[in-house]
């Protein structure tokens, strides 16, 4: 009886140590409510402040932001596709040769003639015409830091975006496209290329949505190609339903006009966004030449006005046998980049306008003829002698003959 009472009372106990934490900690709290009450104002009021005050504090977000820098006064590039510069090898090959020669820029594309942007970008309304890696494309994986990178050696960066040859915007918006008169299918070139309608507006608004992009990634400086109609195929079968009836209205000048309009608005809306915007565009050679439209929209004193730089493709190689007498052009790399730029020189010097906003692409890649080191510092030395001062190289396979390219006596 005795245990049995014993193993009560100890139970009981331990019901009675159990309990004590809860209720003192009922009184705990109750006492600093009390006290809390009855504590002077000005110790609440202290207390009311420092709350309100960490209410107001904002966290803002990290936002990345470009550098950009300056313009050379001679600019010396270098053409760069995304495959390349997705391939660190190769890309770094380019680099080391900027380094140690005369060049000090490069051109990179932003997105080719397939259409598809070569890295990825913030804008959502962009984001489907990204690259995919999925699917055997190319792409940049850090664009930002790739100009980051340029930008620390000081090279330019320059990035190209064909215009109106976009194979992937046709696929997705063929309402925007060049049309068959005959049934109003897709028309396409020779080569099977299906071409946007200059005259769409939708289409320059997509364009200027990829620029503002691009300068915000870090390019300094935007260079439009292929801001033309196309030249060939079936002339006879093609339709412009954004662009027919200015055409019609004037035969001679009807696709330029509808081209300077582009040139206009492009220039009005890219430098709204950012007054301090470069921008280039690339014009056929023989605009240089031609007092013509070429039949394709461009006229050199038509572009001048709202491009910083205009950069004519005077590739020796496509010019037409027995122009200005030479048989074949590709014999006569100086003869033909002097000709070209000492007639633009004096157009645009007869429109009031800065001769130095010429910039041209010369030959660095063969065909009709072999391109050494002799041949494309002719062209280098041609450009010199019309008066100018900058130019650029092209290579659809970005290999260039660094024997025509002065050191620059750096060496990594």
């Amino acid at each position: 009886m005795k245990n049995k009472m014993e193993k009560i009372q100890t139970k009981n106990n331990k019901k009675n140590i159990s309990a004590k934490p809860f209720f003192v900690g009922i009184f705990l709290v109750a006492s600093v409510f009390i006290s809390y009450k009855n504590l002077p104002d000005i110790f609440s009021a202290k207390y009311i402040a420092n709350i309100e005050e960490v209410e107001d504090i904002k966290i803002e977000p990290i936002v990345w932001k470009a550098t950009h820098i300056e313009i050379p006064e001679q600019v010396k590039a270098i053409y760069m596709t995304v495959c390349a510069g997705s391939s660190k090898s190769f890309r770094d090959s380019l680099i080391n040769l900027i380094d140690t020669t005369e060049l000090n820029s490069i051109v990179l594309n932003v997105k080719d003639e397939t259409g598809k942007i070569g890295f990825d970008v913030d804008n959502p309304d962009l984001q489907h015409a990204v690259a995919d890696l999925s699917k055997g494309e190319c792409k940049i994986t850090d664009i930002k830091g790739l100009i980051e990178y340029l930008h620390s050696k000081n090279i330019y960066v320059i990035g190209r975006i064909p215009v109106f040859q976009d194979l992937y915007f046709v696929a997705q918006r063929p309402d925007l496209a060049v049309k068959r008169e005959s049934d109003g299918g897709v028309w396409q070139d020779r080569k099977g290329i299906k071409w946007l309608d200059a005259g769409a507006k939708e289409v320059w608004d997509y364009i200027i949505a990829i620029g503002n992009e691009s300068y915000y990634l870090g390019f300094d400086e935007l260079n439009f190609d292929y801001i033309r109609f196309p030249s060939d195929g079936n002339m006879r079968d093609i339709y412009y339903p954004f662009s027919e009836e200015k055409i019609n209205t004037d035969l001679d000048l009807g696709k330029a006009k509808v081209l300077k309009e582009f040139f206009s608005y492009l220039s009005e809306r890219l430098r709204s966004e950012n007054p301090k915007i470069v921008l280039s565009a690339d014009l056929f050679g023989m605009t240089t030449t031609n007092s013509d439209d070429l039949n394709i929209g461009q006229i050199l004193e038509y572009a001048t006005p709202y491009f910083d730089y205009v950069a004519p493709m005077v590739y020796p190689s496509h010019y037409p046998t027995g122009f200005n007498g030479w048989q074949n052009p590709n014999h006569y790399p100086y003869e033909v980049v002097k000709f070209s730029m000492d007639i633009a020189v004096e157009r645009l010097n007869n429109a009031t306008t800065s001769p130095l906003k010429l910039r041209p692409w010369l030959q660095d890649f063969d065909y009709g003829g072999n391109y050494d080191e002799k041949e494309v510092r002719a062209q280098i030395q041609a450009t010199y002698d019309a008066g100018l001062t900058s130019w650029m190289l092209w290579s659809a396979s970005n290999k260039y003959t660094k024997e025509a390219l002065e050191e620059s006596g750096i060496t990594n």
